[in-house]
């Protein structure tokens, strides 16, 4: 049964059970809510890249930091089209977009961003996008392009919050989420670990997300990647094990919702990531970058896949019912 009033006592006690105990219980109850063998393969792009005037302590294209990365205006048309059939014709069947904007604003570059939402809905693909804050209505016309989901990551726990962005509060991240809802699109929000957050944020952070109204379709776990010239740059890289222990948590609290083993993919071994997708992950991201770090290659994934025995989960698999406004 799905629980939306957990404490982070509960939470708390899952993720510290022990390991081999936390995979078994994630597994099995992954296997009981979801064809196990599954996995979603999507693709992100940056389709506006650099220059934000945000402080988002671990991202590169913060126009503050000096991290080597260029601005990009955005991309045209075409050049998406052409981007979204190659991660597709690479076994992606959803394609996130994202642009490095503090919010949406209603002008003629989000009109381009409504037909790119158009023209790759025309593909058969899911269509993401992350642009930052929004509004209700810019949440509708967005709907009304053909988007499926929207991401829009609370990164940590609210208590942790300010320590990585102070230029947005958490209650603007929940807003956001909060319209995207009521749009009836299907959100797609999760986190970052490695971050010099404590486990307490870890688990704030699955608290904040397993008692929303309606549980997130996707939950992307990712794992920090330092880049040089973020505030961030020195922190250490994160275990494999807290990996798995974030991603056995998040299976157990919300047994239905696809969680995607994000950013730091490209430093685990395949024996790692195997570890991942036993206790519940279900997506990917795919394609040789994340936005602007880098990412294993399709071929990389397929072999994968093929050892593992998992295979691509379809697009549009398992459409719910359109959820009631909240």
């Amino acid at each position: 049964m799905t629980k939306h009033n957990w404490t982070k006592e509960e939470i708390s006690e899952i993720y510290h059970r022990p390991l081999l105990d936390l995979i078994y219980e994630a597994a099995t109850i992954h296997r009981n809510n979801n064809d196990y063998s599954e996995v979603q393969i999507s693709s992100l792009i940056s389709i506006k890249t650099g220059g934000c005037s945000e402080d988002c302590a671990y991202c590169p294209q913060a126009a503050r930091y000096n991290t080597g990365v260029d601005v990009h205006a955005l991309m045209k048309l075409d050049e998406v089209t052409e981007a979204a059939q190659k991660a597709k014709q690479g076994g992606a069947s959803r394609l996130c977009m994202g642009a490095a904007w503090r919010e949406v604003r209603d002008n003629r570059d989000f009109d381009r961003v409504l037909e790119m939402v158009k023209a790759v809905n025309a593909m058969d693909m899911e269509v993401c996008c992350t642009l930052g804050m929004l509004t209700y209505e810019q949440a509708q016309k967005l709907k009304d392009a053909g988007l499926y989901a929207y991401n829009h990551n609370v990164d940590t726990s609210e208590e942790n919050y300010k320590s990585i962005i102070t230029t947005r509060t958490y209650d603007d991240r929940l807003k956001t989420l909060h319209n995207v809802r009521k749009a009836k699109l299907t959100v797609c929000s999760g986190g970052i670990i490695g971050l010099g957050e404590t486990v307490e944020d870890r688990v704030g952070m699955l608290h904040t997300l397993a008692n929303l109204p309606q549980h997130p379709e996707s939950v992307p776990i990712n794992a920090l990647v330092a880049v040089k010239g973020t505030p961030l740059e020195d922190q250490e890289r994160v275990s494999v094990w807290d990996m798995v222990r974030m991603i056995a948590t998040t299976r157990i609290i919300m047994p239905k919702t696809v969680v995607r083993l994000s950013a730091g993919r490209l430093e685990m071994s395949l024996p790692e990531q195997a570890l991942c997708f036993m206790a519940g992950a279900n997506s990917i991201f795919a394609g040789d970058k994340l936005l602007t770090t880098p990412n294993p290659s399709f071929n990389d994934d397929m072999a994968m896949f093929e050892i593992l025995g998992l295979k691509a989960r379809k697009a549009f698999k398992n459409e719910r019912k359109e959820a009631d406004v909240v």
